[in-house]
């Protein structure tokens, strides 16, 4: 066990060596066998027998992109560019169907089809052979295409539709190209000519027929111009009129809108008005309202403040003038107290002291009534008696005693009987008597 142990670190470089190069060798070994086939590339790789899918047996199997292994001694491996070849096809002298010799330039683009029915076609004739190759073959077969398909084209369909003839020749010479393994990309016919001007005879022609169709187009235009100017020109007169008639009723409706809508501002400012009037007369009433207070106010103010101030003042001017007045009737009531209970105290002899001590003030009124009688100027008519004057004379002692009856029905005051009472009294009162006045 420890003699193995010893031996493993040199056993273990050997191994180590031995797998390296084993490893290298397999890389080698690999990469010499092993071949990466580019985009723009097919391989062909020769050695094996192999059934096609139409069931034919080939002695090559081709490649188109990715990657492949050869068998070492029994296959080989060859590369094909599939990168687009031009080709400048010019051909001249090529009759066409009338019997025109004709020029023609066009340029081809062509390239190893990638197709796996076709591809094998380009295998078996252009391995190992250069572009240069494939671009003659290519040329001269687009060449005798392009000889064919003029054959059966006039010169007119050749340089008028050359669209079509492209079109027409692509597909004539797309068979060929398959058969030979490559495709046609791009195929434009960029020129044609003839050496009998034959083309440019036909221009000029269809020059002289396009100047003729022109003028004729020219004078179509110039005499449809005219009609459609006079029909132009009817129908601006017509539009004119019928204009007119549409601004005249435009107009009228104008009008009619433009009374209507003044009737109706005049309605509109007319009631504007009755509702300025209404609104100045309720203004007007507010305001009187507003007077009314306002001399109210001012009458308040000015008359009935100052007279409940002056009546105010008045009545403590009545209540000070009545003190005294108050003052004077209580002294008074009191003093006709007195007199009352002097009355009371001298019987019925009271009343006529009272009246004797009035006489004069009693006379005094009956006097002024006799002196209130004024008479004018008197004419005295005598009957023959003589009497007229006396009578007249005793008119004032008449009127003296109706006075004194009148005073007596409405005071009850008799002043001849207490005269009378007076005289038979003593004509001066003792020394020790007292006159009694209320």
């Amino acid at each position: 066990m420890t003699e193995l142990t010893t031996m493993n670190p040199v056993a273990a470089v050997v191994t180590g060596l031995v797998i390296g190069a084993a490893f290298l060798v397999l890389l080698g070994i690999i990469s010499h066998f092993l071949y990466i086939c580019r985009p723009n590339q097919l391989l062909v790789i020769s050695g094996r027998r192999r059934r096609t899918e139409d069931g034919s047996l080939v002695g090559y199997r081709v490649v188109t992109g990715g990657w492949a292994m050869r068998l070492p001694i029994i296959e080989t491996v060859e590369r094909m560019d599939m990168r687009s070849i031009p080709i400048d096809v010019s051909i001249n002298g090529a009759y066409t169907r009338v019997g025109i010799p004709l020029r023609v330039r066009a340029i081809a683009i062509t390239k190893i089809s990638s197709n796996p029915k076709v591809v094998m076609n380009a295998v078996e004739r252009f391995l190992g052979r250069g572009p240069g190759d494939i671009q003659q073959v290519a040329k001269e077969t687009l060449e005798g295409n392009l000889r064919g398909v003029l054959a059966t084209l006039t010169p007119e369909e050749v340089n008028e539709d050359r669209l079509k003839f492209a079109e027409s020749l692509s597909q004539e010479v797309e068979h060929d190209l398959a058969k030979l393994g490559l495709h046609l990309d791009v195929l434009k016919i960029q020129h044609v000519t003839d050496d009998a001007n034959y083309l440019a005879s036909i221009g000029r022609g269809q020059i002289a027929q396009v100047v003729k169709d022109a003028e004729i187009a020219e004078s179509n235009a110039r005499n449809e111009a005219a009609k459609e100017a006079a029909a132009a020109e009817m129908r601006a007169k017509v539009a004119d009129a019928e204009a007119e008639r549409t601004i005249a009723q435009r107009r009228n409706d104008v009008r009619r809108i433009a009374a209507e809508l003044e009737a109706e501002a005049k309605s509109i400012e007319e009631r504007a008005e009755a509702g300025a009037l209404a609104a100045h007369a309720l203004a007007m009433q507010d305001l009187e309202g507003v007077r009314r207070e306002l001399e109210a106010l001012r009458l308040q103010s000015d008359v009935v403040v100052p007279a409940d101030i002056q009546r105010e003042a008045a009545a403590l001017a009545a209540a000070g003038a009545a003190a005294p007045t108050a003052e004077n009737g209580r002294a008074t009531a009191e003093s006709l107290g007195l007199v009352a209970d002097a009355w009371t105290k001298a019987g019925p002899s009271a009343q006529d002291m009272f009246l004797i001590n009035k006489i004069e003030d009693i006379t005094k009124i009956v006097v002024d009534a006799v002196q209130r009688i004024k008479l004018g100027p008197v004419h005295l008519i005598d009957g023959g008696d003589g009497q007229s004057l006396p009578r007249f004379a005793a008119a004032y002692p008449a009127a003296v005693a109706e006075v004194l009856r009148t005073l007596f029905s409405t005071t009850g005051v008799d002043i001849t009987a207490l005269l009378a009472r007076q005289a038979v009294q003593p004509a001066a009162a003792s020394p020790g008597s007292k006159e009694v006045r209320p």
